[in-house]
């Protein structure tokens, strides 16, 4: 079975790119085509994909394409459709719902599309651009986005089968594309947290509940969705410690300062970390909050728990199939200062094992995930060889 993997762009490091890294593990001779490779935007992660086979569209010829990310989704179907995968048996793509690259042209391959999400800007969601403030813009904005809605119907007819990241996206694709998919949650490497947790527990000799006296943590993509200026308000409010990991997006990060500046505040930001660095400060942390909305699964709660750390999540999306209320964490209601330190206020009550949180994190394990997409690749490859038999006779 000959196979491609496709992803919409590489220019960051985050949750799709980590389901992008698994699939490549997995199927480490496939190429990767995508819009535009920039791997001087990955910070620590750049050495990942340093040999990797990356053929990248037409656009990476482009004068400062780094700052046209946004407007290229108007020509990414175009873009996707210029590959040529004439000489492979499934294409599967890694749709971040940034892009179209299902639009691309399959010839007698099967499509096959692990989906993050349909596009959340076309589909009332929230992102992580205010481009609606504007009146131009939003007239400009919505125009496109009624034509680019059209370009993601007809793309998402060109599957032949979906995988959902979650059951909250396995909604999504029925309700917009009136498809059926799979749910293969995203993978964690929960093996490596769990025997770097089993020496440090033998170094301190403690696996008793105990919050930490140190700091909460909240980080990822800092990004308008993930409402992590609502994490940071709280915190300045109460006077409790945080700690802010992660790269930031369009400007955000100045504004997440801002609601620090001029008071003796105990909220840090560490900036874009790498993984040993994220696990660390996970590890050493009161417990992991997590705010996103509308969020389609969130990877970032799973490793917290894989390193035994309870969460605080904001009841939406894909976060309330991961975290057990009241057993690995607390569920907050209303996107509200007060709502979610009411629910730091009950964790700080409740004594929650470490234990059942690095057990409930082994449902995403990076292993289940393999086997899982194998077997399905193998299903359907196996569904394709036999129908080429009939149609032969």
């Amino acid at each position: 079975m000959k196979l491609a993997l496709v992803h919409d762009y590489i220019k960051e490091y985050g949750g799709a790119e980590r389901v992008l890294e698994a699939l490549h593990e997995l199927y480490p001779d496939a190429p990767v085509y995508t819009s535009v490779f920039l791997p001087a935007y990955l910070g620590p992660h750049e050495k990942r994909f340093s040999r990797w086979d990356i053929r990248t569209s037409m656009a990476q010829h482009l004068p400062w394409k780094e700052k046209l990310i946004s407007p290229l989704r108007i020509l990414a179907p175009w873009l996707f459709s210029r590959f040529d995968f004439s000489e492979y048996d499934v294409i599967l793509t890694s749709a971040t719902g940034a892009y179209f690259p299902n639009a691309l042209v399959k010839k007698s391959a099967v499509l096959v599309s692990y989906c993050h999400t349909p596009p959340r800007y076309l589909y009332g969601f929230a992102t992580a651009r205010e481009w609606k403030k504007n009146l131009f813009f939003r007239i400009l904005g919505e125009t496109a986005n009624y034509l680019l809605r059209m370009e993601d119907a007809a793309a998402s007819q060109n599957v032949d089968y979906y995988i959902a990241n979650s059951t909250n996206v396995q909604k999504r694709i029925q309700k917009f594309y009136e498809r059926e998919a799979v749910v293969i949650y995203p993978p964690v490497d929960v093996e490596e947290l769990r025997i770097k947790n089993n020496e440090l527990r033998k170094k301190n000799h403690n696996s008793s509940f105990m919050l930490h006296d140190s700091y909460y943590l909240a980080g990822g993509r800092l990004a308008r969705p993930k409402h992590i200026d609502l994490i940071v308000k709280m915190a300045v409010k109460n006077n409790l410690p945080l700690k802010v990991f992660g790269r930031e997006f369009a400007g955000y990060g100045a504004e997440l300062r801002s609601h620090i500046a001029r008071r003796t505040s105990h909220v840090e930001f560490v900036g874009e970390v790498t993984d040993a660095e994220k696990y660390e400060l996970m590890r050493n942390a009161k417990a992991f909050i997590f705010a996103a909305e509308d969020e389609d699964f969130g990877i970032t709660p799973v490793e917290a728990m894989a390193c035994g750390v309870p969460v605080v999540a904001y009841r939406s999306g894909g976060v309330v199939e991961s975290v057990v209320d009241g057993k690995t964490g607390l569920f907050f209601d209303t996107l509200s200062e007060d709502s979610l330190f009411e629910a730091i206020q009950k964790l700080e009550k409740l004594k929650i094992s470490p234990k059942d949180c690095r057990d409930n994190a082994q449902r995403f394990n990076k292993e289940r995930f393999k086997t899982q997409i194998q077997l399905f690749l193998a299903s359907i490859h196996q569904e394709k060889a036999g129908l080429d038999y009939v149609r032969r006779k």
